[in-house]
This record gives C-alpha cells, structure tokens and sequence, in this order.
C-alpha cells in the first residue's frame, strides 16, 4: 500500500492541492470551524477575522435539526438546501472543507455533503494551522455570492438511528467503532454533557479519533489507518457504524474508512449524547 500522500477530491487533498486550484471556478470553500465549549474559541469570530480566500462559513449549530434536543443533528433536506443555495454552493461544484483544528470537524460536513448526495467534497489535510504555517494567503473579506441550486439525493444508508444501533450492538452484524479518546470509552472519564452515563455502546471498538493522524495533526497513510483499525480489533469486514460524543468526530472515523476503501460505513448521528442520555439501553465499560 503507497505511502505517499494521495491527493482525492472526493476525501482528502493537500494544502498544495488547494492552493493549485484555489482560482478553479467550480471551487468552493467551507470553513467548517466548531470548537468544544471548553476550548474557549468562537469560530464565527475567528473567520470574520481571517480565513482561506474565497471560503463560506459553515456553521455546524444552526445548520442542524433544530427540532432535536441532540446537538447539531442532521437538517431537513429543505433547510440544507436553502442553506447551500445562501451561500452559493450547488450542483457541479467541488467542495473543500477545511476548519480551525487540523482536521477535526471538517470531517462531518464531509460526511454531511456525501450524506445529502454530494459526492465531490474533501477534507483539507491538516486544515487552516497548516495552510497559515505554509505561509498561505488568507483574507477578512467575504465571498462573492451567487444563487445555485443543489439537487438533494439523500444516502439514508449512511446515517443510522438509535434503535438500528441497539440492533447492530445485539446481532453484531456491524463493526461499531467509537471515536472517543479511551477513558471516556471505557468509562473512567466523566462525560463533558451534563446527564450523561460514561461507558460505550456494548460490543464497540474503540478507536480515538486522533489514532488516524500524524503527530503534525495530518491523516496518515493508507497503511497507517488501516493499522489503528486492526490495532483496535475491528473486523473490517462487517460493515462499520461510527459513533463519537456528538457525531462530529466518528465523521473522522468514515473519512478513515472512506480512504482505505471501505465504502460500507455510517455513522450513529446522535452517538453518545443519545445513548448516554436513556437509562434503559445498555452500556458497556473496560476495553471491551
């Protein structure tokens, strides 16, 4: 398996990549920027401060299912539509989506683009610390905006619900992977949402999100992802469900999967924040 960087529009491309085809006019940019409460950063601010030329912001919060009591739960097709169409994204378009940390919540808007049928969008390797640590351009001015249309085709196989999960942990037909780093896996951290048990989806792998990267925060080879997989005892052979805290993180997981060529994932959109939350389902604690 190569382990040179592989640059693909359709999951991950290269700082040199984007600054190749920045000025392509069938590019668009997101910056897709959310950070923890504890992080003390405002990604809103952030942007109108500096961001990579010609990026829209995306926000995760309100581009969300509002009706849910979940955080930034998957949105009504009708609201992603009219949220695309504002910022000027549509059909034909390449997608890049970068954000603040490296690669972090990029990953779900990826996962949320592919979820509503676009399926050219990719990740910027290392996001906007490397694109800033290269040297690269970025400005305070906004985007020129032009109204386009997205036609919305949305993959229902790749979003699954809390009572398809609690089927796939009984049957183990499904490799359930939890992207959250390993104390609060196995139940020996206090969860960061008020209310919430601490353990994992019983019969789950755990493989924390930051086991794909390089120690300067890009994604690892081919090879190297399909090792933390393994590592973690995941049978790549079934097919996989992701989960995190809140759903932005196990996108992490199916960016992974996606470019080992593992196509058959989705992702457990309320993930621990649901399961954590109900008393009657079961939860599992340890390594196992």
């Amino acid at each position: 398996m190569s382990t040179v960087f592989r640059d693909d529009p359709k999951t991950l491309v290269s700082t040199a990549w984007l600054a190749a085809h920045l000025k392509d006019p069938d590019i668009r940019i997101f910056d897709a920027s959310w950070y923890l409460p504890d992080m003390g950063r405002d990604a809103a601010a952030e942007f109108k401060a500096g961001h990579i030329p010609g990026a829209r912001f995306f926000d995760i919060d309100e581009i969300s299912d509002h009706r849910s009591e979940l955080p930034h739960m998957v949105p009504p097709v009708e609201k992603f539509m009219s949220r695309m169409r504002a910022m000027g994204v549509g059909d034909g378009h390449q997608i890049i989506v970068y954000d603040g940390l490296g690669i972090f919540s990029a990953a779900r808007v990826w996962w949320l683009m592919r979820l509503m049928g676009h399926f050219n969008v990719a990740v910027l390797d290392g996001g906007l610390p490397k694109w800033q640590a290269e040297g690269r351009m970025i400005t305070d001015q906004p985007a020129t905006i032009r109204d386009r249309h997205m036609t919305v085709m949305r993959q229902n196989d790749m979003v699954k619900d809390v009572t398809q999960v609690a089927h796939a942990s009984k049957l183990q037909n499904y490799a359930i992977i939890d992207a959250r780093p390993a104390p609060r896996f196995r139940g020996d951290a206090v969860e960061p949402r008020e209310g919430m048990r601490s353990g994992h989806v019983p019969n789950s792998q755990n493989v924390p999100f930051g086991e794909l990267f390089n120690a300067d925060g890009t994604m690892k080879n081919d090879a190297g992802i399909r090792a933390a997989f393994e590592q973690a005892g995941v049978d790549l052979n079934k097919p996989a469900i992701t989960t995190c805290g809140s759903g932005v993180t196990a996108a992490i997981l199916c960016l992974g999967l996606e470019r080992i060529g593992k196509t058959d994932h989705a992702l457990y959109d309320g993930s621990w924040s649901e399961w954590g939350m109900f008393p009657d389902l079961p939860i599992a604690t340890g390594d196992a």
